[in-house]
């Protein structure tokens, strides 16, 4: 009871909810940490989730960081109020080599393998000291991959293609060609009637996990990797002459991107948000982001809502301001494919680009994983839950409502999120082992993220062979619990 007490006033003072030590939650109530951008979509569906139990929902902080920190300290202080939470794809082994996280039985896991995409299952599958082989230790719930998203309509009249690019190289290139031929049609022009010079290629560059993302999807699609998968304790950055230069490579493409022609000036405080806006704005005629941006771009061509601010190239798209308006309802299929029409006519997406034709290109995952505390009194009907807060029925309200791209396979097939995911067929390529590039798997990930990303940023203004050797010795130092978080 005094040690109860004791973690009750450690955590008073940076959690905004009591800590329960004792028995005053109901038996039959299960208590869900969830994050707390998420939270909404997950109290809906859990407001259906009642066969023997209820779900209370505990909001966390919305960022990722605050998350975890207030996680962490719950677990590790033995607090049994904690029966289900969220984990970012990025904490598995974290939370499972500190006993956290219960592993997931077999009469859970076992149809996973079969129902699941493949990606997903492997962020949340790690291998402990004590397990003979690797486990899954958290349920998939939604995925995340990142597209590119480009203007068909530049494409179209400047580089005479309708196709978007395949290789960073090849972006590149278009960029330029779609930049100097603006920036001649703006020269014969009134000053006021020049249109914004689409000369960005619109990324995450800011000093934070966007970059690292960035950096791992381009290292993997060049044919390398930050650790080894099959050992995770030894750094493959420079340990070979072919793993170095695909590292080289990749951080050759980053600083192209940064140092081209007209690059955005701002790249090096962007998060997904700057990104996105980039693109509405005009300023871009390539951007790479997650599939949310899609409907972002659909309802502020629409309806101007953000920012009060109407996408300025798209008028076309005005037409849809009622179906899209904050009060009116859910559009239905057929609404939504006519309105995605039109927006195929000035943005599109395809596959995320590649490094050299030879290779596949890769996106590195993100989404949210549902684990079982080690803590929780109540296994079995936290079991129980997770079935149902993960199962088809839940994902298909998460996809629909909130915009969380599926992990089950089936879900791709359908009709209704086929209307809200057009770009469905795509999202469920990326996310399978062929194309999901799963960040580096480490107990440590937070701290090799974050020393990856000062080393990093910003992005271009180093040499990409001597910042090689660099990264592999602060990916060294932070395995070895040796180097100081930045």
């Amino acid at each position: 009871m005094k040690r109860c007490a004791i973690v009750a006033t450690v955590l008073a003072v940076t959690a905004p909810f009591a800590v329960a030590c004792g028995s005053s939650v109901a038996p039959d109530v299960i208590t869900a940490y969830v994050a707390g951008n998420d939270a909404a979509a997950i109290e809906a569906v859990a407001a259906g989730c009642t066969d023997g139990y209820r779900i209370s929902v505990v909001r966390l902080p919305k960022d990722s960081d605050g998350q975890r920190l207030q996680l962490a300290r719950r677990l590790a202080g033995e607090d049994s109020s904690v029966d289900l939470f969220t984990m970012d794809v990025t904490w598995t082994a974290e939370f499972a080599d500190a006993g956290w996280a219960r592993a997931v039985p077999d009469d859970v896991a076992g149809p996973l393998r079969d129902t699941a995409l493949g990606g997903p299952l492997r962020t949340a599958t790690w291998r402990t000291a004590d397990d003979p082989e690797p486990r899954l230790y958290a349920v998939p719930t939604w995925a995340n991959t990142q597209l590119l998203w480009y203007r068909p309509d530049l494409l179209r009249r400047y580089v005479k293609r309708r196709t978007p690019p395949r290789t960073w190289d090849q972006m590149l290139a278009d960029n330029e060609t779609v930049r100097t031929a603006v920036l001649k049609e703006n020269a014969e022009l009134p000053p006021a009637q020049r249109r914004p010079v689409p000369s960005y290629i619109m990324v995450q560059g800011a000093q934070y996990e966007g970059l690292v993302v960035w950096f791992n999807s381009v290292l993997t699609s060049a044919g390398g990797s930050v650790l080894d998968p099959a050992d995770p304790s030894r750094v493959t950055l420079n340990d070979t002459p072919e793993h170095r230069a695909a590292t080289v490579r990749a951080l050759r493409v980053l600083k192209a991107v940064a140092t081209a022609p007209g690059a955005d000036p701002s790249l090096s405080n962007n998060t997904e948000d700057p990104a996105r806006l980039g693109m509405e704005r005009g300023q871009a005629t390539f951007a790479l982001n997650w599939p949310y941006v899609y409907s972002s771009m659909r309802s502020n061509a629409a309806t101007g809502t953000d920012q009060n601010q109407q996408v300025p190239f798209f008028p076309e798209m005005r037409q849809f301001a009622g179906l899209f308006a904050e009060e009116a309802p859910a559009p239905t299929a057929a609404q939504l494919a006519e309105a995605n029409k039109v927006l195929a006519t000035r943005f599109a997406y395809a596959p995320y680009p590649g490094v050299a034709a030879p290779l596949p290109a890769r996106s590195t995952l993100g989404g949210m994983n549902l684990a079982v505390s080690t803590r929780s009194t109540k296994t079995e009907l936290a079991w129980r839950a997770v079935r149902c807060l993960t199962g088809v029925d839940a994902q298909r309200q998460y996809a629909l409502k909130a915009s969380q791209a599926p992990t089950a396979k089936a879900l791709y097939d359908e009709p209704e999120f086929r209307s809200a995911f057009p770009m469905g067929n795509l999202i469920r390529l990326q996310l399978g082992d062929a194309r999901a590039a799963p960040r580096p798997s480490t107990p440590m990930y937070a701290t090799l993220s974050t020393m990856l990303a000062a080393k990093l940023h910003p992005v271009g203004a180093w040499d990409p062979e001597n910042l090689v050797d660099e990264l592999a010795e602060a990916a060294r130092k932070a395995l070895a619990g040796e180097g100081l978080v930045p």
